[in-house]
């Protein structure tokens, strides 16, 4: 006896729809699995053999074989355990759905038969739909992140008892009701049992079966997407206001955040650049649906969807991974990939504190990421693409004792030239190649509240003007920000006139600055001119861009 049912797999973070076929044969009762299972999908069958017998159901005393489909792909997790049970049952003549070649099934079982969340649901659930799936039966814990996704009905089950709880009388097979046939209770269980049914010419008695309807189960969704975004908002507790002084940092953080530029913040300990940073999020523009779903995506792919009952995810993401995170963690990594620090930032913050303290290897990977906005991990039987597209913000000190050029008179530098110059060093140059905005830290010196203080509501204000001016000029295009100019594309957007090429050219050749820093300085140039409005940049704006590239500019360690 043959039979087939449907559930999914993670594929980087990417959903694979995943055949689960069913065979019954005589010969001595075993469970063999094959199609490149990893060990939690080889242990699936003794937890869907305790499931099946303690809920009541008869597990076949034959040889069965469990064929996952594409077999030359490697499958990781336990998200079929649902889908061989009820292949089993289907098979073995116990059950009968009608929509089994329509539904896709994910869901862990544990030994008494009830149902357990798994991870990866929401990309598994839209690549069924796009398999032309019509609806999804999993656990109860996932049914709001499968929600997420339209043009699919989503249905629930808690327990496999719930397929003879739910159970009502019919009075006969012909065409396939779509009912459940109750089950009768034995000894203290629930054991199919022979039912005589009425076809029309006499009685015949046949072998016991329930035919499936999981329209009780439906799920239908209770929040509100654009109640969620404004509670995300409203969670923003941190704000510039809290910040004294430093406005000239506020300055460089509102162009960062108006155009996705990299920056980073150089200064003595204590100056607020930690602070500074985090503030961040709260001046950044919610997600648009699409980058939602992306974000949400991923979350989702590595686990960390925590509540998806508020809707998809709205509020930009923000990663500060400790200074011990290894290559694999900051980039993602393992038999079968994850996504990491890099991908889980995506379309939102990846901030590095004291960026000299990480590993030099584990810095030296972000160099693909920053240019390309995509990872690709290699492995020996395939390659996976994860998105990256995420602003670096880090901060570091001058020198390692922190007080290098700081001004502090009780608190001189002791850091020998070839001390600060080993220090600094820990950051490559092609790295900081990749840096838009390098900007100085000082001391703060207004300790008072007098005079206005610039708040995070204020700088938002600006930053959605100029991101507004972007989605207008790029709309026919696959880019969103001016720091994805790149081409034909940077040459068009963000032309120079005679004049300020010859002072980009000038200042290129006094300071020995890269051809990738020319492109990101002007870049950086035509935020600062959305910010103004302007629709030319203009050598103001040009000289402004500049003179963020503070260690570009070749500070010596003697001064």
């Amino acid at each position: 006896m043959y039979g087939k049912m449907f559930s999914a797999c993670l594929y980087g973070i990417e959903g694979v729809m995943i055949g689960v076929e069913i065979d019954l044969a005589n010969g001595l009762p075993q469970t063999n699995i094959i199609g490149l299972p990893d060990s939690a999908i080889r242990e699936a069958v003794e937890r869907v053999r305790a499931a099946v017998k303690n809920c009541g159901y008869r597990y076949p005393q034959q040889r069965i074989t469990i064929n996952l489909a594409p077999a030359d792909l490697r499958k990781e997790g336990s998200a079929f355990d649902l889908a061989i049970a009820l292949g089993i049952l289907i098979t073995s003549g116990q059950l009968i759905m009608p929509s089994a070649q329509e539904m896709l099934l994910i869901g862990e079982l544990a030994l008494d038969g009830s149902l357990r969340p798994v991870s990866g649901v929401l990309p598994m659930v839209e690549a069924a739909r796009k398999s032309g799936f019509k609806a999804v039966l999993l656990p109860q814990g996932n049914a709001a992140e499968a929600a997420l996704i339209s043009g699919i009905n989503v249905y629930t089950i808690d327990h496999l008892q719930a397929l003879a709880n739910a159970a009502e009388s019919v009075a006969s097979f012909g065409p396939i009701i779509d009912k459940l046939v109750p089950l009768e209770e034995s000894e203290g269980s629930l054991l199919p049992f022979p039912v005589s049914v009425s076809m029309g010419m006499g009685a015949k008695e046949q072998p016991p079966v329930l035919v499936l309807s999981v329209e009780h189960l439906k799920y239908n969704p209770k929040y509100s997407d654009s109640e969620a975004a404004s509670s995300e908002a409203n969670e923003i507790m941190d704000d510039y206001s809290d910040v004294l002084g430093q406005q000239h940092v506020k300055r460089a953080l509102t162009i960062a955040a108006a155009g996705m530029h990299n920056i980073m913040l150089i200064g003595p300990p204590g100056t607020g650049k930690t602070m500074l940073i985090k503030r961040l999020p709260s001046i950044l523009p919610q997600l648009s649906d699409s980058e939602a779903l992306e974000v949400t995506k991923i979350f989702s792919a590595a686990g960390n969807l925590k509540d998806a009952h508020n809707g998809l995810l709205r509020s930009r993401p923000f990663r500060s991974p400790h200074h011990t995170i290894s290559s694999a963690g900051l980039i993602g990594g393992g038999g079968i990939p994850k996504p990491g620090e890099v991908s889980l930032a995506h379309r939102g913050i990846l901030f590095l504190d004291e960026l000299p303290e990480f590993s030099r290897n584990v810095l030296e990977v972000l160099r693909q990421p920053l240019e390309d906005g995509v990872v690709t991990i290699s492995r020996a039987r395939a390659s996976f693409t994860f998105p990256a597209k995420f602003m670096l913000a880090a901060s570091m000190n001058p020198c390692s004792c922190g007080f290098f050029g700081s001004g502090i008179s009780q608190k001189n530098c002791t850091c020998s030239p070839s001390r600060i110059a080993q220090y600094r060093a820990k950051i490559s140059g092609p790295l900081l190649d990749r840096i838009d905005l390098q900007v100085d830290v000082p001391r703060p010196k207004e300790w008072n509240r007098q005079g206005h203080v610039l708040s995070s509501a204020e700088m938002r204000a600006e930053v959605l003007a100029a991101q507004a001016i972007q989605a207008k000029r790029y709309k026919r295009l696959a880019i969103s920000w001016n720091s994805e100019l790149s081409g034909a594309s940077l040459r068009k957007y963000a032309s120079l006139n005679r004049e300020s090429a010859q002072i980009l050219y000038d200042i290129l050749e006094n300071l020995g600055l890269s051809m990738r820093a020319h492109d990101r300085i002007i870049k950086l140039s035509r935020t600062i001119a959305d910010l103004e409005g302007a629709q030319d940049i203009s050598s103001a704006h040009l000289a402004e861009a500049v003179q963020y590239r503070n260690l570009d500019r070749q500070v010596l360690v003697e001064e």
